[in-house]
């Protein structure tokens, strides 16, 4: 059985309220338009067949994807799949070596809140920097562009790729 303290490194929540419809916040995260909306430079789904999704087109259970980030050079890609969501989850997905994440809504008052879940993180010393520190601050920032551009806010991506990021 872990301990405490490694299974607190196993996963980690981010929750951000959104003053926006649910349908709103599923469209910005079940397509290639629109993770690049608020998310990636490059979002590209193949069916399990090897066929390519459309820009606008939902990616479906068992798809596999590339994703690269503004900001980054076309060497930082990130490789997974979509699985099956559990319960009320919008999408999961595996999330290279870094563990599994899944997004879901919820009603806390009159306010609809996002609720992402990074789990299955590796217990190595570098993951606990890199998978859960690391991501944890990118998805706060990530969900945080989100809800800027969401209500019609400005995007704060650094789209820069001359920029060193590293």
């Amino acid at each position: 059985m872990e301990t405490e303290e490694k299974s607190s490194w196993r996963s980690f929540t981010v929750n951000m309220p959104l003053n926006v419809p649910k349908e709103m916040i599923s469209e910005a995260l079940t397509s290639q338009e629109g993770l690049e909306s608020w998310f990636l430079r490059s979002a590209k789904f193949q069916s399990p067949e090897g066929n390519d999704r459309g820009i606008d087109e939902k990616f479906q259970v068992g798809d596999s994807y590339q994703w690269m980030w503004h900001g980054w050079n076309d060497e930082v890609k990130e490789k997974g799949e979509i699985l099956e969501p559990k319960s009320d989850e919008i999408i999961r997905f595996t999330f290279g070596k870094a563990g599994i994440v899944s997004l879901k809504t919820y009603q806390d008052g009159d306010e609809t809140i996002l609720h992402l879940v990074q789990e299955n993180i590796p217990l190595e010393e570098d993951a606990k920097l890199n998978f859960h520190v690391g991501c944890k601050t990118g998805w706060t920032f990530y969900l945080l562009n989100m809800k800027s551009i969401l209500l019609g806010g400005l995007d704060l991506r650094n789209k820069n790729n001359e920029l060193n990021m590293d």
